[in-house]
């Protein structure tokens, strides 16, 4: 497996499955009395298709199971991330019934009723309620877990292992909703930003594993902004969160009234009228995060970015020695800092930078690195057929 080029420090069908279904819901688990440490659980949010790949992510092969960093799909190195911390089975995976299928071929090791399956897009602070309802209901209300996305990229495991232990500890002693910030080692517009403000013990700082308050989120600010922001000791909001089930879902009661009628059908594993009161989408972050009292910040240890865009692969994927990420056949020749994805014969680039090519059955995709960061004006004016292309889903390592 290919280790992500993170930067980091370096230290040590319709299937509205009946998984809500209480009859079917397993005995209270007994490792949910163990240290916290190997009783961890973890929700995984993968749902959408990821446009911002195309042309090589489709409903038949979403962004989720491409070979996006290494060989293996971003699921499976989800996954492999979590373990042997988190074993497959105490991980649920939300997503969406349209490619629920794929997905789960990606991570046979999961079991098929971890797979959380919406019967449409709710928003991620809906799909974190069914996974902290469905926690609480296998190993107990106080049960810690961590929430995250299956689109990013992680380097130092050991470093990652060890910030979730100190997160899950500190989210088991108190209701405290725990997120994990990361330094930032550039100037980044795209991504969400968190001020930290007093520590919870001032004897232990941020650096020797502290914790502060979260004084205010910042949503993909300008890049004056930003700088102002990171001179000014703010982190980014890396998705990683950890907190007890319960705390959550009394959160999300309080604070997040778009779903908290829906709340209690949840509860009694009525998923479709859980649905229907669900009066509109909203995130984690703008729903829950940036409405409650109880949020403190643990700063990462580990390396991390965000796979969101072909530019971002720069950063993720293992580069040659002129700083070209290449996945599948081809040759670059005084050539330095582009992409190249090939799935379809040999690809020869020549005295060019910062491009995108990618190659799959009867479509060449070229453009620079800084216009496919965004790529809803493309698809838009495109012909219907070449909008959603079927593809082939690729081989699973």
């Amino acid at each position: 497996m290919t280790t992500p080029r993170v930067p980091g420090p370096p230290k040590t069908s319709n299937t509205s499955t009946s998984v809500i279904d209480p009859d079917q819901l397993e005995e209270l688990d007994p490792e949910a009395e163990l240290d916290v440490g190997t009783s961890l659980w973890a929700v995984v949010f993968a749902g959408g298709i990821g446009t911002r790949f195309w042309p090589i992510s489709t409903p038949d092969r979403p962004k989720q199971v491409l070979p996006l960093v290494d060989a293996r799909p971003l699921i499976a190195d989800t996954l492999s991330r979590l373990s042997p911390l988190v074993p497959a089975h105490r991980v649920l995976v939300v997503t969406s019934a349209d490619i629920a299928e794929v997905l789960h071929a990606a991570i046979p090791d999961l079991p098929r009723r971890n797979l959380l399956i919406e019967p449409r897009p709710l928003g991620t602070a809906a799909a974190l309620a069914w996974g902290a309802q469905e926690i609480s209901r296998r190993a107990g209300p106080k049960t810690v877990f961590c929430a995250l996305h299956a689109d990013l990229a992680v380097d130092y495991h050991d470093a990652f292992h060890d910030t979730l232990r100190q997160a899950a500890q500190l989210a088991s002693t108190d209701s405290w909703l725990v997120t994990i910030g990361a330094k930032p080692t550039r100037c980044e517009p795209h991504f969400g930003y968190l001020k930290p403000g007093l520590p919870l013990d001032s004897f232990v700082s941020m650096a020797d594993g502290g914790a502060c308050h979260v004084e205010h989120f910042v949503e993909k600010p300008s890049l004056a902004l930003a700088d102002t922001l990171i001179a000014d000791g703010a982190l980014w909001n890396t998705g990683v969160f950890v907190w007890q089930a319960q705390t959550v879902l009394d959160e999300l009661a309080a604070r997040v009234p778009e779903i908290s009628h829906g709340l209690p059908y949840l509860s009694a594993g009525e998923l479709p009228l859980f649905e229907e009161h669900i009066t509109s989408t909203i995130s984690i972050d703008r729903g829950l995060l940036e409405r409650s009292d109880r949020v403190v910040v643990m700063q990462a240890a580990f390396g991390w970015d965000d796979v969101g865009t072909w530019a971002s692969l720069r950063r993720v994927r293992e580069l040659d020695d002129t700083g070209n990420g290449v996945f599948g056949p081809a040759q670059c020749i005084d050539s330095s800092g582009n992409i190249v994805h090939s799935e379809n014969g040999e690809i020869v680039v020549y005295g060019v930078s910062g491009l995108l090519v990618v190659s799959i059955d009867g479509l060449t995709f070229v453009t620079t690195l800084e216009r496919a960061a965004e790529l809803g004006p493309l698809i838009a004016q495109l012909p219907p057929h070449l909008r959603v292309r079927p593809g082939k889903t690729p081989p699973i390592s």
